[in-house]
């Protein structure tokens, strides 16, 4: 029988839950850093220098692989690299990672255009990025009130830009809860009940699966489903359905 390799995982924390179950089921003896959640709403590069910086820490002599529980994250994991291998699921947002795979997620977002999705840990590590002065909302100026915009650009400007910028929410018409039985399923559903009537959205409750996680944990790493990036190389998307590969190293990243 082989002997369990070490992993260190580098996760954003809305997937808690659902990596530490997997983690205490899987054969491997598995490290955990979680990310803050807002991280993907700070922006492409800012994104990628604090992924980077948090494997730069990792020491390679105690682990045989880093393993990356994030999706491409628009873009916010182009150019990750190591000097151990590092797995990353093909996936573009932590969506498939909660529904088990690219594919049940892309089948689920087709037939249901307008989706808004909340999970346990969405819920419970919710914040407000747009909020947040380093969020991208911040940064354009979308997180004021009519009053601010109004105090600083004059009324008639303030109007311009409030319909300008308009209610991200608009664009949704119905929640999907993932129910991936981690934590207290019925207190969530509640929360997540109680968003979508607020915003007069339909409601639909559906069954998550955490095997890809699992699969990336224990070392169950089948091409189709994950990428395994070599030192010396760096993540960049692949603009099909693979959606992310590699490319070798330029000197200077």
């Amino acid at each position: 029988m082989a002997s369990p390799k070490k992993y260190m995982v580098i996760a954003c924390e809305v997937l808690f839950r659902e990596i530490c179950l997997c983690a205490a089921q899987c054969g491997n003896i598995i490290d955990i850093s979680f990310m803050e959640k807002g991280l993907h709403d700070i922006g492409e590069k800012r994104m990628y220098k604090a992924l980077q910086q948090e494997i730069d820490k990792v020491e390679t002599e105690k682990y045989d692989a880093i393993l990356l529980c994030y999706g491409l994250c628009n873009n916010g994991i182009r150019n990750i690299h190591a000097r151990l291998p590092v797995v990353v699921p093909r996936a573009h947002d932590c969506i498939s990672l909660l529904l088990g795979s690219k594919e049940k997620y892309a089948d689920y977002f087709f037939k249901n255009p307008g989706t808004f999705f909340l999970s346990s840990g969405w819920i419970e590590r919710n914040t407000q990025p747009d909020k947040a002065e380093d969020s991208v909302p911040g940064q354009l100026g979308m997180d004021k009130t009519y009053e601010e915009y109004a105090e600083l650009y004059g009324e008639e400007n303030a109007e311009y830009l409030m319909e300008f910028f308009g209610n991200w929410l608009v664009h949704y018409k119905k929640l999907a809860f993932i129910n991936n039985q981690v934590g207290d399923t019925a207190y969530f559903r509640e929360q997540a009940k109680g968003m979508a009537a607020a915003q007069q959205w339909e409601f639909e409750e559906i069954g998550g699966d955490t095997n890809l996680i699992f699969r990336l944990l224990n070392g169950d790493w089948d091409p189709g489903a994950f990428l395994v990036l070599s030192p010396g190389s760096k993540i960049i998307p692949a603009n099909n359905e693979n959606i992310i590969t590699c490319a070798a190293m330029e000197d200077g990243l």
